[in-house]
């Protein structure tokens, strides 16, 4: 009888920049317990990076690092999770190929999550195929260690749909069952806003509060947040909705029910931002001050090596699942005789 410590749990992160406090309640937060009761396999996915950074793989390169470090100092541990890279894992590109053969490019246009992120990207006519393909990479990512559940927020659920197509479709054709189904599991908590109060929080945008920023620069986020414009004096009322400060009080503010009595006396007016502001940089200190000095003291070398010894664990097991692909198309073993 399958136990919850047996189910696969597939997680991953671009290295394109530091992890930002979006990150940490998207995803860092939740997989820190999910470490606990799951076999969690963290991936650090710079071949995927590179469909839109090809031009600049020294900007990828170099934050494969950052980002496990930024894993190890949130409480991630390397004992209890597989931590690797994906390009050191090549058995991933070449059940890419087989399952490319089996969705059309039609149906990867249609993904609202491929089209919101090619609007982003402004990419125009000429849209880099590995980018539009790269659900069928995740695909591949997500079956090679038989994942079962994958954390994602809701605006990635079509990605899981088009894994579980491709699952489907391989099984059915090739007459096996060997890949499994994925299961999302979609977090609790929304997106966090940028500081700028215009759209998410992004390494792109330039928006995020990253948990290596030191104190200065992170009282200095905090006190450029957008609010409401409209609250010029203390005894205005002021507007909840669409402020920042509160956004991110709602995110980190551990006593809700204070918190409820602050917004309260803010729409009724005496309330100044500045003091919420100060309420705000005094609660991120407090969080960010353990995981700035924890990551302070994390060498490249341990990083290296924490991610060179569970890369060569997930690889082992991608040449297992390849094995069986390969076998269920029936192609040729190596070392047999044509």
């Amino acid at each position: 009888m399958e136990t919850i410590e047996n189910k696969v749990v597939l997680t991953a992160d671009r290295p394109t920049g530091c992890l930002h406090l979006g990150h940490y309640v998207g995803s860092l937060r939740n997989r820190i317990k999910l470490q606990d009761n799951y076999r969690c396999f963290i991936m650090i996915a710079d071949v995927q990076a590179l469909s839109d950074n090809f031009d600049n793989p020294e900007k990828v390169r170099a934050n494969v690092t950052e980002v496990a470090k930024d894993y190890l100092s949130v409480g991630i541990s390397p004992e209890k999770c597989t931590l690797f890279i994906q390009s050191l894992i090549p058995e991933l590109f070449e059940l890419t190929v087989y399952f490319m053969n089996l969705i059309s490019v039609s149906r990867l246009e249609r993904n609202p999550t491929v089209k919101a992120e090619l609007q982003q990207k402004s990419f125009s006519d000429s849209i880099p195929a590995g980018f539009l393909a790269y659900p069928v990479s995740q695909t591949a990512d997500i079956t090679a260690f038989k994942s079962q559940l994958i954390p994602v927020g809701e605006d990635q659920l079509p990605l899981i749909e088009i894994a579980n197509e491709i699952v489907r479709r391989f099984n059915r054709i090739y007459n096996t069952n060997i890949l499994l189904e994925a299961e999302a599991m979609v977090g609790k908590v929304g997106r966090l806003v940028g500081i700028d109060g215009r759209a998410k929080a992004s390494k792109s945008l330039n928006n995020a509060i990253f948990m290596s920023d030191p104190s200065d620069i992170l009282k200095q986020k905090i006190y450029s947040m957008y609010t409401d414009p409209n609250h010029v004096k203390v005894s205005d009322p002021g507007k909840v909705e669409g402020n920042v400060v509160f956004a991110y009080l709602d995110a980190f503010y551990e006593d809700k029910s204070e918190l409820e009595e602050l917004k309260s006396k803010y729409q009724k007016g005496g309330l100044g931002d500045m003091a919420l502001k100060s309420l705000l940089n005094d609660t991120l200190q407090a969080l960010l001050m353990p995981i700035r000095e924890k990551r302070a003291e994390i060498s490249d070398n341990a990083v290296i090596d924490i991610l060179m010894d569970g890369s060569a664990r997930a690889r082992k097991v991608a040449k297992q699942t390849l094995a069986e692909v390969r076998d269920a198309i029936g192609l040729l073993k190596c070392g047999t005789d044509f």
